[in-house]
């Protein structure tokens, strides 16, 4: 089945760096998982707010600048937080920044600089990223929506 972003999505991709958007825009052709933009470009007010409840973890996230974009899983026209649906949105993002040039992060593998080299699926990335830092006595921190140009 094919996707399409909505135009809210589509609305959400302004002031993103035009690569990024790219991506975006290929994988949602790519994926079996439906997805949806909830967010893109952000201002500092937005992002101090998500800091102090805890939502991000720091002043220099990459949505202030542009690259970086916050997907959404959908089953049918449910939204979804579902971990598992995340890998497979991931999956079609690297596809996506495999054929088009671009190096893509995706925040549920952090230690993974692009996503498009890496060898596997997006699932064995993330439980690569989990184990490391369990082996280094740290927690992880999975944001599987987040996606960001590496610039």
């Amino acid at each position: 089945m094919t996707f399409k972003l909505s135009s809210r999505s589509e609305a959400k991709l302004e002031g993103l760096d035009p690569r990024l958007v790219a991506v975006v825009k290929l994988a949602i052709h790519k994926t079996k998982i439906d997805f949806g933009v909830i967010c893109g470009m952000r201002t500092t007010e937005e992002q101090k707010a998500l800091v102090a409840k805890g939502a991000s973890q720091t002043m220099k996230s990459k949505h202030l600048q542009g690259y970086a974009v916050d997907l959404m899983a959908y089953i049918g026209s449910r939204a979804s937080w579902e971990l598992n649906l995340y890998d497979d949105v991931a999956d079609a993002m690297a596809e996506a920044a495999r054929e088009v040039d671009v190096p893509i992060r995706w925040g549920a593998s952090w230690h993974i600089s692009n996503i498009a080299q890496f060898q596997g699926t997006m699932e064995d990335a993330m439980n690569e990223y989990i184990d490391t830092r369990r082996t280094q006595g740290r927690r992880p921190f999975i944001d599987g929506p987040h996606f960001e140009l590496m610039v």
